[in-house]
């Protein structure tokens, strides 16, 4: 966990290698105000690729979450926010998409430094997509309707969607600012108010995102942000009885102490949890495009992504040519500055998560697997959070390095004879988030994908999303499906009118 700090003993500056260079200060906002923590306590950021500090946060309490919630629900109980027609905030969200557009560069800038993730994937995806989550859910905002059910001229009962209330977002540290968008966008385009609580190990883009909140001119109280640890803010926005709404992205353990910890309050739970997702490869399949795949679905994101395809099944006819050429192709990965366009695999997020991805080696080893490729601090990289691309071979199923969520650049590999073990295999683990299935067989295709446990399945596909489809997992990955108008069915209450049409028959009692 990151050190805290008094902010008024904290110096914006820090030499660093005998030069001197500027810290961030980031504080909460609140009611469409930066405002510093109630404690004036701050925490460090630092650099992945260095562990030098890049900043210091405002470290939220219970304080802090209770003026974000008081905020919040003022402006959804008192402002014009949900008063709006869906056109108006719609265009307010449009807005917001423009002046993430505008302000792109400078994000990924921030995003790059904070989280070690390689500059051409933050470019070219998240930031792109963060200014897609608005535009997309504000459009479909303005789409959503209720159903009618007329009763043979005797009723016209119909339903109406309204916003719920004060909804807690709690976002993690893997791509946060697409993340944070994700949950922010559909929530504010129902008419909710919000309170988003990001991820301590990175939270600078947060920030960029409460900045052109700002810019754009929301309502006060619409949108608030609030940082802090999860053990004091995170926990105090999950227990605040005027809190109505949960969405939760992070680590299964984390999920089930949230539900937990909320049940009191009856909050409604969207839960997007861990995974362990299987690529399955056929020996029909097209090869050379089944190990593109494989191998961008879990070393892009420094592997730091929760739908990684992270347990390689190969049919056993084609095994050792699939992973000759795998190997081949993990030792070229190009690990370096996350900055340099060519880098294709960065730094991990901070030094805990490196000593816990490292500890899974010594895991593989004493279960009797080979480490083929990696395992450990790349050479040349003395410094940072860096681990090298990682191919385990020698794996069954039932090895811990099987069954439970590394986080990081690590693929291990595990043979399959045919379709019925394949899919044993593939659904003999507690998550169910994503699937990735290659093959030539349509028919096989089809039948694999239905009865896969998942709530997610690519077929001759790495993870391209459509926005309009439901994202979410079965099983320990999650609860719940956002995207699309699903979004919609949890960050809106569902109403049921009743219209009489005549004057049916009504029971009398008492009257006699």
């Amino acid at each position: 966990m990151k050190a805290r700090h008094d902010r008024r003993n904290v110096c914006g500056r820090r030499k660093t290698d005998g030069a001197e260079r500027t810290l961030r200060t980031v504080q909460h906002f609140i009611d469409n105000k930066f405002v510093p923590s109630e404690s004036d306590k701050s925490f460090e950021t630092v650099n992945p690729a260095t562990n030098e500090p890049i900043g210091y946060i405002a470290s939220g309490e219970s304080a802090d979450i209770g003026r974000a919630v008081l905020a919040a629900r003022k402006a959804f109980d008192d402002g014009p926010w949900r008063r709006m027609g869906a056109e108006a905030r719609a265009k307010k969200l449009r807005h917001i998409a423009d002046l993430i557009e505008m302000h792109a560069g400078e994000i990924a800038d921030v995003e790059i430094e904070d989280t070690g993730i390689p500059a051409t994937q933050i470019k070219k995806g998240a930031i792109p997509r963060a200014a897609e989550n608005f535009s997309f859910f504000a459009d479909v905002s303005t789409r959503i309707s209720g159903e009618t059910f007329p009763v043979e001229g005797r009723f016209m009962n119909y339903t109406v969607r309204r916003p719920v209330g004060v909804a807690g977002l709690i976002t993690p540290w893997n791509t946060p600012f697409m993340l944070e968008t994700w949950k922010v966008a559909p929530c504010l385009a129902a008419g909710n108010t919000c309170v988003l609580k990001p991820a301590e190990w990175s939270p600078l883009s947060a920030d960029m995102l409460a900045r052109i909140v700002a810019e754009a001119d929301l309502p006060p109280g619409v949108f608030n942000l609030v940082h802090g640890m999860g053990e004091s803010a995170g926990a105090s926005l999950v227990a605040h009885p005027s809190v109505q709404l949960l969405s939760f992205t992070g680590e299964t353990t984390t999920g089930k102490e949230i539900i937990r910890n909320g049940a009191s309050t009856l909050k409604r739970f969207s839960m997007e949890l861990g995974g362990k997702s299987p690529t399955i490869v056929f020996e029909d399949a097209d090869l050379d495009r089944a190990l593109d795949g494989a191998v961008f679905q879990v070393y892009s994101l420094n592997g730091e992504r929760c739908t990684a395809g992270s347990r390689l099944l190969v049919q056993e006819s084609v095994i050792d040519g699939f992973v000759r050429k795998l190997e081949q192709r993990v030792r070229r990965i190009k690990v370096g500055d996350p900055r340099d366009p060519a880098t294709e695999v960065g730094p991990l997020i901070h030094p805990d998560h490196w000593k816990r991805v490292r500890a899974y080696m010594d895991v593989a080893r004493s279960e009797g697997a080979t480490i083929v490729v990696g395992g450990d601090r790349p050479e040349g990289f003395a410094r940072g959070n860096y681990f090298a691309p990682t191919l385990i071979t020698d794996v069954q199923n039932s090895m811990r390095v099987a069954q439970e969520e590394i986080f990081g650049p690590v693929l291990v590999v595990i043979p399959f004879k045919d379709e019925a073990e394949a899919l044993s295999i593939a659904n003999d683990v507690q998550y169910g988030l994503a699937a990735y299935l290659w093959t030539g067989d349509m028919m096989r295709a089809h039948r694999i994908a239905q009865a896969i446990e998942s709530g997610l399945v690519w077929i001759n596909s790495h993870n391209v999303r459509d926005l309009r489809a439901p994202f979410g997992g079965s099983k320990a990955s999650g609860i719940g499906r956002e995207g699309g108008h699903y979004s919609f069915d949890f960050y809106t209450e569902l109403t049921t009118i009743h219209v009489a049409l005549g004057q049916h028959p009504i029971p009398k009692l008492g009257a006699t």
